[in-house]
């Protein structure tokens, strides 16, 4: 686990005098299992309904044969006079039928999850964000940065220009977090091209303040970076 006490980082990159005492919150159990359950019910909770139209599959007018004819009795489209007629309709297991079961809007879309877990997992997400293994397994690169979590001064929170937020980063040598996202960048595989989602790319450091003086300004137009006010944890 993470040792209590970290070095504040100066805004020019240097260790200052003081030291920081982490939050217990960093000393919390870790469990995967309540973060990823909670993690996946909470995703249902962006669903959008979706079904199939009522009608779909059974807009033709079809009627068994009967026994007697050697063919199964599925209904058949009447008629005569093009390849439809005597087709087998409405079944699931014909072309042009009906799926089976229908999908309905009515499906149960969001879940409840109790607060008590939401709170242990957000708990156990952040204590795991305290472990450099952990951190690095998922393919952050903090091989040269000298501890995670990483204090840096209050100062940091009046930045207002990028060129500032990465001349900080350089010198934190949190860049090549950085790097591995501009390496990432890409185009979406599969439907969501067309969806509004073409481009993709890897997630880089996560940035907490406590007061936006500018911050988010200057942080906002690096690619990969998250910003988040420490009250919206």
């Amino acid at each position: 686990c993470s040792s209590s006490a970290h070095q504040r980082l100066h805004e020019k990159g240097d260790a200052t005098t003081d030291n920081v005492t982490l939050p217990a919150i960093f000393r919390a159990p870790m469990r995967p299992d309540i973060v990823c359950f909670v993690h996946s019910e909470m995703r249902k909770n962006g669903r959008q309904p979706y079904a199939v139209s009522e009608k779909s599959g059974t807009q033709t007018s079809a009627e068994s044969w009967g026994t007697g004819r050697a063919v199964a009795r599925i209904p058949r489209v009447r008629g005569g006079g093009t390849s439809r007629s005597g087709q087998a309709a409405f079944g699931n297991m014909c072309r042009g039928g009906r799926m089976f079961a229908p999908t309905k809007t009515w499906r149960r879309w969001h879940r409840k999850i109790n607060i008590n877990q939401r709170r242990y997992a957000l708990v156990s997400a952040i204590a795991a964000s305290g472990v450099p293994a952990l951190v690095m397994s998922k393919g952050h690169r903090i091989e040269e940065i000298p501890e995670v979590p990483m204090v840096v001064s209050d100062k940091v929170e009046e930045f207002k220009k990028t060129k500032e937020a990465v001349a900080l980063l350089r010198r934190l040598k949190a860049w090549s977090d950085i790097e591995k996202v501009y390496a990432s960048q890409r185009f979406r595989a599969g439907k969501g091209k067309l969806r509004n989602r073409r481009r993709i790319q890897r997630r880089g450091p996560l940035i907490i303040y406590n007061q936006d003086n500018g911050i988010s300004r200057a942080f906002r137009n690096i690619p990969g970076t998250t910003l988040i006010s420490v009250d919206r944890l």
